[in-house]
């Protein structure tokens, strides 16, 4: 189909650029490509000359399965429509699983509480300002439970506060 399609743009694009080529008949569009052997001389190269007609049916231009097709798993029966579903659901789900997948990731509440954990900090400053109390409490640990080394025991040992 899309070698008809070039065809059919081909000639009118001779039509458009040489009056006489367009007339009532349609007329052979000669096509020529250089087939080479090797990739630096250029004395091995020949001309291939392909006489395409307008008048080209479908049927000498149905693109022919190949023989050794291995399906996707979407269509046994066309090699085209098995290649088409596997792009469409391959180019969906990725863009569902980074497209909206993203947004998910986003939006989800603070489950590692570090939020919670902020929020509750401020509030407990707020209450400690607003009873009197000094912010951070210097007997967190009640001294009674708290057991230190004698004098004797430290020696000569420097003490750092």
């Amino acid at each position: 189909m899309a070698g008809i399609m070039c065809l059919r743009n081909a000639q009118r694009l001779v039509g458009r650029l040489s009056p006489a080529v367009v007339s009532r008949t349609r007329q052979p569009l000669n096509l020529c490509r250089a087939v080479g052997t090797s990739g630096t001389q250029k004395s091995e190269t020949t001309t291939v000359d392909q006489t395409k007609t307008a008048t080209t049916t479908a049927t000498e231009c149905e693109i022919k399965p190949k023989k050794y097709w291995v399906s996707y798993g979407f269509s046994e029966e066309s090699e085209y429509l098995d290649r088409h579903f596997m792009h469409m659901f391959t180019f969906i789900s990725i863009s569902v699983v980074f497209g909206i997948g993203g947004y998910i990731l986003i939006y989800l509440p603070d489950f590692r509480m570090r939020d919670w954990a902020l929020r509750e900090a401020y509030l407990e400053l707020r209450r400690r300002e607003q009873s009197g109390l000094p912010l951070i409490d210097p007997n967190v640990i009640d001294p009674a439970k708290v057991i230190l080394p004698s004098d004797e025991e430290l020696g000569d040992r420097e003490i750092i506060i």
